[in-house]
């Protein structure tokens, strides 16, 4: 009787350390015309900040920090920046030009994978 307790406590454990990481990719603030930008990045980059602006803005900047998210399998690092309007924009790098530009749609999750050889333009924070 007993040890069909435990079995049941550990697969209820088990279950509950998987939820997090399930519970973080959905809890965006996305829909309707506001969607998101999610950038992976080497785990070198955990704590930087990377920059982005309106494509056509590079005044209009605004800024997310590297973040180790667990996932099954493992650890990933992202900056997800969610309540985008819809549009085109830029992602800078340490330079004068964008190191790319995304299009990111109401409702959807638009993704960039951050190059290795590209350094982020912010420096890092302090933890």
């Amino acid at each position: 009787m007993s040890h069909g307790h435990d079995h049941g406590h550990g697969h209820a454990h088990h279950h509950h350390t998987l939820a997090p990481s399930g519970q973080g990719t959905v809890m965006l603030n996305i829909g309707g015309g506001i969607g998101a930008l999610i950038i992976h990045t080497a785990a070198r980059f955990h704590g930087h900040e990377i920059e982005i602006s309106p494509a056509g803005e590079p005044e209009n900047r605004q800024h997310a920090a590297v973040r180790a998210r667990y996932v099954r399998g493992g650890v990933t690092y992202c900056v997800v920046i969610d309540a985008l309007a819809e549009g085109r924009y830029a992602i800078w790098a340490d330079g004068p030009e964008p190191l790319t530009e995304v299009d990111v749609r109401g409702g959807f999750v638009a993704e960039f994978e951050w190059p290795e050889t590209a350094v982020p333009g912010r420096t890092l924070l302090t933890v």
